[in-house]
């Protein structure tokens, strides 16, 4: 099989044995590079066509016609990426937890993140089998050439970044991300949609593993205001949670190692928890004891991921 959206399996090793492999991994990475343009710039003028005639026709009764419209050619957009990972990726996939979700349903996805390769990963294993996720995204995102006109047509919700001194220097910032939040969980609402949460923030290094003084030995302390706010908003639409853990065995890849075909295997595990109806429907902005509370339920998940993470990897050694 050269493809992992052909067939359903929710245990395999899917491995890619293909033709550009056999070539040196700076020209894989060229044309891995160009193939990966070329496919942007077909599909992202049509999202941007449909954007601009949605922005012109805001109803929601055009909405629910245009957003599903929108989220075709994002996926086929997505599917020219996974062709051409397919032509000159040489990647071993263990996956397991994928069989049985519904395209038609909302998700709420929160995963580990190390690396710009976990997006490709995720997008490559989840497109068709659930709604196309939509991102939080950094707000200096938004000026990234090309694509980021492709996720402002997409909806995808830009946030402003906030440290701790600067929140308690301004409280009122908070409100300002909370608001931005719930309109873009709204806009969510119309249509099936998987909303995509990273939950520590920022890509896992050692140095801000140490720095923050994480109790975990594989991530970054998780933070729960985004999960929190996306469940007050929407938690009477999500199925489920779907808690995703990506494992680099040979080291979280940066994306030119990637596209050079440096990634040697990859294992992700997805596992459906159920939505907790008493923290979702509790009001996390103004309640203490409600914030421990997510923050108690947010620290297991971690504690449980971390393990796993351990566990693979020592399978992985063994």
């Amino acid at each position: 099989r050269h493809t992992i959206l052909q067939g359903d399996w929710s245990s395999d090793v899917f491995s890619s044995d293909l033709m550009l492999s056999f070539l040196p991994a700076p020209l894989i990475g060229l044309i891995a590079s160009a193939l990966l343009v070329l496919n942007t710039l077909f599909w992202v003028p049509i999202l941007l066509l449909l954007a601009v005639v949605r922005l012109i026709l805001p109803w929601p009764p055009f909405r629910r016609r245009l957003d599903p419209l929108l989220v075709r050619v994002a996926e086929a957009w997505i599917s020219g990426n996974s062709g051409w990972m397919a032509l000159t990726q040489k990647t071993s996939w263990d996956v397991d937890g994928i069989a049985g979700l519904d395209p038609h349903g909302w998700y709420l996805v929160n995963a580990n993140h190390q690396s710009w390769v976990d997006i490709l990963v995720l997008q490559r294993l989840l497109t068709y089998r659930i709604p196309l996720l939509k991102f939080f995204l950094k707000q200096q995102l938004r000026w990234v050439p090309v694509i980021g006109l492709a996720w402002w047509a997409l909806d995808f919700p830009f946030m402003r970044r906030h440290s701790e001194q600067q929140l308690a220097l301004h409280p009122e910032l908070r409100a300002r991300d909370q608001a931005a939040t719930r309109k873009a969980c709204e806009k969510f609402a119309l249509i099936p949609t998987s909303v995509m949460n990273f939950s520590e923030g920022t890509r896992f290094t050692v140095a801000k593993q140490q720095r923050q003084r994480s109790p975990y030995r594989h991530l970054l302390r998780p933070k729960a205001g985004g999960i929190a706010l996306a469940l007050n908003v929407m938690g009477d639409k999500f199925a489920a949670i779907l808690d995703v853990t990506i494992v680099y065995p040979g080291g979280a890849p940066n994306f030119w190692q990637f596209l050079c075909g440096r990634m040697a295997s990859v294992q992700v595990r997805v596992q459906s928890l159920p939505v907790p109806r008493h923290l979702a429907s509790a009001d996390y902005a103004n309640d203490p004891a409600v914030r421990e509370a997510f923050q108690q339920w947010l620290q297991q998940i971690w504690k449980d991921k971390d393990a796993q993470i351990e566990a693979l990897l020592a399978k992985r050694r063994s």
